[in-house]
């Protein structure tokens, strides 16, 4: 019976984890104030990614970023948020070639929203099978967890 509890208290840490994950936490990564303007090391730590990493994001053609009479990169709000996308789709595993790919297909304009459909679609998926095999893991790990904390059996 009580490996049935460490069980089920493993599976439920494993589909729901502490802290979660919050709409709020996204919408305020998105920034919604169009009258800011960041500079790089702001920006970068708002999406808690290196300086390089947006420089490269630039310099391959993913974000154009406006730059103010001194020629320092001023990140407005359709920047950041274009940002966000690209850093969350990386972190979830995005080849920078897809998100080239996408880019490119939103800067042809609304006639290329099936394909980006399309795109986002297979990469969901992707993601869902992903997080099933990681959910396993962690009930695994937890489970495993549990039983050690419990210490030996008599």
């Amino acid at each position: 019976m009580e490996d049935d509890d460490a069980l089920r208290q493993a599976l439920r840490l494993a589909v729901d984890p502490p802290g979660g994950v919050s709409a709020e936490a996204l919408r305020e990564l998105a920034r919604d104030d169009d009258a800011t303007e960041w500079d790089i090391a702001t920006t970068a730590e708002h999406l808690g990614v290196n300086p390089h990493t947006l420089r490269y994001y630039e310099r391959i053609g993913l974000v154009r970023v406006p730059r103010d009479a001194a020629g320092h990169r001023r990140y407005d709000a359709p920047a950041v948020r274009r940002l966000v996308f690209l850093t969350r789709m990386r972190t979830s595993g995005m080849p920078i070639s897809d998100l080239s790919h996408y880019v490119a297909l939103v800067d042809r304009g609304e006639d290329t929203v099936p394909e980006r459909l399309d795109m986002l679609l297979e990469h969901r998926d992707t993601l869902r099978s992903q997080i099933a095999r990681l959910q396993l893991s962690l009930a695994a790990a937890e489970y495993k967890i549990a039983t050690y904390q419990e210490g030996p059996r008599p």
